[in-house]
């Protein structure tokens, strides 16, 4: 590793979220007339210029764009190499660890049980999961993990969705529950296989014991009063195996991969696809150094289990497949893969009664089955945002779907969250205002 690396930055800092599309980043606001006469065939001026100017400067080694329309094919755009040290560029099939963007597959695969009567939104975790039956909760969050109080009430699948069943989390907490979760092995993910302090958390060796341990945990905040990033959809990975009968990655290769044509979507890139992965980088001081090369990748070995919070490597055009299916409303060309209720109910606002989010990541927002749910001027969008810089989201009113691929940490080194959506409208206001 080159020694000029800050040996010291933490965990948190690289993995902590960022709110993906902030003020000024509407899309809702376009009239729908308008965004239906933009057509994939556009040239994308704005959006262009952000991928262009973030690479030729040496900020990335590479991004990718894809932006579609309804069920029409997705218009790639691309700039750079998929690492610094390697030719092949940058491309709509290349490989990139999306992160946090795993969360709203977990989202719609919990989605199809419930449409499907195996579960409830509204039913006790406790019932699939005994011991999550009498959770205790810290009396001053991220204080004491000894001073604690029996929770007011049952965790439920709704509040597994949406983040708010109190749950805590390596990458947000703070103090003695962070130091408890990382000494049991609840950090569901991973970074890098080099030697970097904070980079390296143990893993439980599989979700039965992952959530064995997590139910031991006093949680954070009482359930069903705070939104709080967590552990939630990893937990529901677990959930979904016990109601399924099915390991959580078989789930989503027979339910959602297969049946959307994600032909490029794993927890593990086999050695066949090795050649598309890209390198992830840190970036210390303005330069980019790699955190996890790719052909040494971490995510070219097995992992402990599938992580439903942030596992997944797709490519641009598969997870842009992920987002049509969303904007057919469960359909993809002349395959279902979900029911229309199921969607529309996991990309509607799922908070329970009297969660406020202003003033924190969501900055206001609602949320669904894990992703964001646009509110207001931004309602009927739905997505979420990744560890290491990429983007997606669907709005639902105007049949628009984008996505944003590179690869960097941490993800607020550089505004792409809110830039991505921002260059995506600026594209559409000609048409709007030519089409008014």
């Amino acid at each position: 590793m080159n020694e000029e690396m800050n040996l010291a930055l933490s965990r948190r800092e690289i993995l902590r979220g960022a709110s993906w599309l902030g003020a000024g980043a509407s899309i809702a606001t376009l009239p729908l007339r308008g965004l239906l006469a933009a057509t994939p065939s556009r040239d994308w001026p704005a959006v262009n210029k952000l991928l262009t100017d973030y690479v030729d400067s040496g900020k990335l080694a590479g991004a990718v764009a894809a932006l579609g329309f309804g069920q029409a094919p997705a218009q790639f755009l691309a700039r750079g190499k998929q690492s610094l040290d390697a030719p092949a560029p940058a491309g709509p099939d290349s490989l990139y660890r999306v992160y946090s963007m795993t969360k709203p597959v977990t989202g719609m695969a919990a989605m199809i049980l419930i449409d499907a009567g195996k579960m409830g939104l509204d039913q006790p975790l406790a019932d699939v999961l005994p011991k999550f039956a009498r959770m205790q909760v810290q009396v001053t969050p991220d204080g004491s993990i000894t001073e604690l109080k029996p929770a007011s009430r049952p965790i439920t699948m709704r509040m597994l969705l949406t983040h708010t069943a109190g749950l805590g989390y390596s990458i947000i907490q703070k103090g003695p529950i962070k130091a408890a979760y990382e000494t049991a092995g609840l950090v569901p993910g991973q970074v890098t296989k080099l030697n970097i302090p904070g980079l390296n958390g143990r893993n439980l060796p599989s979700l039965a014991q992952f959530a064995d341990k997590l139910a031991e945990m006093p949680l954070v905040y009482d359930p069903g009063t705070r939104w709080s990033y967590s552990v939630a959809l990893d937990l529901m990975g677990r959930v979904i195996e016990v109601v399924s009968g099915q390991s959580f990655d078989t789930f989503l290769q027979e339910r959602i991969f297969g049946p959307a044509g994600m032909s490029n979507s794993w927890f593990q890139v086999p050695a066949s696809a090795a050649a598309r992965l890209t390198s992830n980088y840190g970036v210390f001081g303005g330069t980019l150094l790699p955190l996890d090369p790719a052909k040494t990748s971490i995510f070219l070995d097995k992992p402990a289990f599938p992580f439903g919070g942030a596992g997944l490597v797709s490519s641009p055009r598969d997870y842009d497949r992920f987002l049509q299916m969303l904007a057919g409303y469960g359909k993809i060309g002349s395959k279902r893969v979900m029911s229309e209720r199921a969607v529309r109910i996991g990309t509607s606002n799922l908070l329970p009664a009297g969660v406020n989010t202003a003033g924190g990541m969501l900055g206001g927002a609602g949320f669904g089955a894990g992703g964001r749910v646009g509110l207001g001027v931004d309602a009927g969008t739905y997505g979420w945002g990744g560890a290491a810089g990429t983007v997606a989201y669907v709005n639902f009113p105007r049949g628009l779907r984008a996505s944003f691929f590179t690869q960097y940490m941490p993800s607020d080194a550089y505004p792409i969250h809110r830039a991505f959506p921002v260059a995506v409208q600026a594209d559409l206001a000609p048409v709007t205002a030519k089409a008014a």
